[in-house]
């Protein structure tokens, strides 16, 4: 295989994994299930043998027909095939787009007639379940099969052994990526990354692991569809840290595997961190080596950094906290130790990164931007997204020149710390913030592993709450650790099973709301 020169203009995702095998062939990958596409190669290999399997599947694509500049839509059960598959599409120049596979099959239709006829890479498994009433043949231009076969599709088991292709290098700022919006408030967005973009995400994420001075092993647990897997793919291989990719995040599960593989670098939603407090005092000390916890996408409550940092027996654990968006990547942050987590303001998000990433606050209704009157937070970053894939004017409305506006509200600090308080549609009337009541009630009720504010019928606040397995809600506890907050309705307990979520664990506040109203 020849060596591909690497473009500083674009990040090519195609040859991340030909990169990295060219300085450290041997870098041991781990993963906690088996591949659909390729059964059979087990759950440990080496970055050389990801690097084949990328152009494996890139021949396999161009044999079905795949060509630069196509749209193939990625929708199948959730495994890290997905990051292989869409590698091998971007190899030969066509455009990766990332569909959950926790979107019904409406969203999907409504997708992919957004895309006009993309090449679908599913499996039966989807074809029977939420695709079943989806009328696929007028959607798309074919219906590519990951494993197996069914009549009037095309399987890449047949295809094995197809002649390799080329690494296609298409122009820096053409679509090279599409993901979504989480689809918090209705039908997600289409997010077109192009290979600058990209470049400009992996920067502020490598210069953060250029802090790591010790190679450590890295275990992943973040949706195979989100850009996140991809960046963190790109900073992790080159660096030759031995990575863990996760696809069950259940406690009891991740418990067993931390006991074994002994990760010093974690990375997962919030909420599953959140749902891994349980295992913290678990006598296989699963966190017991780690030394640096990261999480992304949203805030995270300080009485989990608290309890998670204090669960690692390495010396000066750090908690890092990274906010960011999809249309952004990565904006700001900050880092928490064991003598700060506990007292942290679970608001304040961090500090934009020097040199890469800047933010402002700008008022609403005329009003100065303060914490009686949040602003809107408008940020700028070298990897904002490109455009909204067939919503070029509702992208544009929250372009402002080089920033970008995504709608959430919040103020500076005097320290100059950035904190959120909300997203401007999930606020409700009379709580300043519903992110900082979820902290405070959270912090003094351990025995819950969710709780969310959302709109009553009347428009009044009311928690729903998940506990840890699901045991009934003590009244009286939950009222003490309430009382600061007369206005909230009585709790509504559900299973955390039964939460609408996004691809990245997000809840769905907008649908929880309309659920609670259908059954009220």
């Amino acid at each position: 295989m020849p060596r591909i020169p690497v473009r500083r203009s674009g990040l090519y995702l195609g040859v991340v994994a030909e990169h990295a095998a060219a300085k450290n062939a041997g870098t041991p990958l781990t993963l906690d299930h088996d591949l659909d596409v390729l059964p059979g190669t087990g759950r440990e290999f080496t970055v050389a043998a990801l690097a084949e399997h990328v152009d494996d599947m890139a021949a396999r694509l161009w044999a079905a027909g795949v060509r630069p500049g196509a749209h193939v839509a990625l929708h199948k059960t959730s495994n890290f095939d997905i990051y292989i598959l869409a590698s091998g599409a971007s190899r030969i120049g066509a455009v990766p787009v990332m569909l959950s596979p926790a979107l019904p099959g409406k969203s999907v239709a409504a997708l992919l007639g957004r895309l006009k006829r993309p090449y679908l890479v599913t499996d039966t498994a989807k074809l029977d379940g939420s695709l079943a009433d989806v009328p696929l043949d007028g959607l798309t231009e074919r219906i590519v099969l990951a494993a197996g076969h069914r009549a009037g599709t095309v399987s890449l088991t047949d295809l094995a052994g197809a002649p390799r292709q080329k690494p296609v290098f298409n122009d820096p700022d053409r679509p090279a990526l599409m993901t979504h919006t989480s689809g918090t408030t209705g039908l997600p967005k289409l997010v077109v990354h192009s290979a600058r973009t990209l470049r400009g995400r992996f920067r502020p994420q490598n210069r953060l692991a250029g802090l790591i001075r010790k190679r450590e092993t890295v275990a992943v647990h973040v949706s195979f569809v989100h850009s996140r897997m991809f960046l963190a793919m790109a900073v992790l291989l080159p660096r030759a840290f031995p990575v863990v990719l996760m696809e069950h995040g259940d406690p009891e599960r991740t418990a067993e595997l931390f006991a074994r593989t002994r990760p010093g670098f974690l990375e997962t939603h919030p909420n599953s961190f959140l749902e891994w407090e349980e295992i913290a005092d678990d006598p296989r000390r699963p966190f017991a080596n780690v030394k640096y916890f990261s999480s992304t996408f949203d805030a995270i409550h300080p009485g989990t950094m608290d309890r998670l940092l204090k669960a690692s027996e390495r010396r000066s654990p750090l908690f890092f906290q990274i906010y960011g968006q999809s249309e952004c990547g990565p904006l700001v942050g900050r880092g928490y130790t064991r003598r700060n987590a506990h007292k942290a303001n679970g608001r304040c998000l961090g500090y934009a990164m020097p040199g890469i990433t800047k933010f402002r606050l700008t008022g609403r209704g005329g009003k100065h931007p303060s914490k009686a009157n949040p602003g809107y937070i408008d940020v700028y970053t070298p990897g904002r997204a490109v455009t909204y894939y067939g919503e070029k004017e509702r992208f544009e409305k929250q372009a402002i020149g080089d920033w970008w506006r995504g709608m959430d509200i919040g103020y500076r600090s005097k320290w100059g710390c950035l904190h959120l308080l909300d997203r401007e549609v999930d606020h409700i009337p009379g709580v300043h913030s519903t992110l900082e009541v979820e902290d405070a009630v959270l912090a003094k009720l351990p025995e819950l592993t969710e709780l969310v504010l959302v709109p009553g019928p009347r428009q009044e606040p009311v928690p729903v709450v998940s506990t840890r397995k699901d045991l009934p809600l003590d009244p009286e506890r939950w009222r003490a650790a309430a009382a600061d907050y007369p206005q909230l309705a009585a709790p509504v307990q559900l299973p955390l099973s039964e939460l609408p979520r996004t691809a990245t664990m997000k809840v769905q506040r907008i649908e929880l709301a309309r659920r609670l109203q259908e059954q009220t």
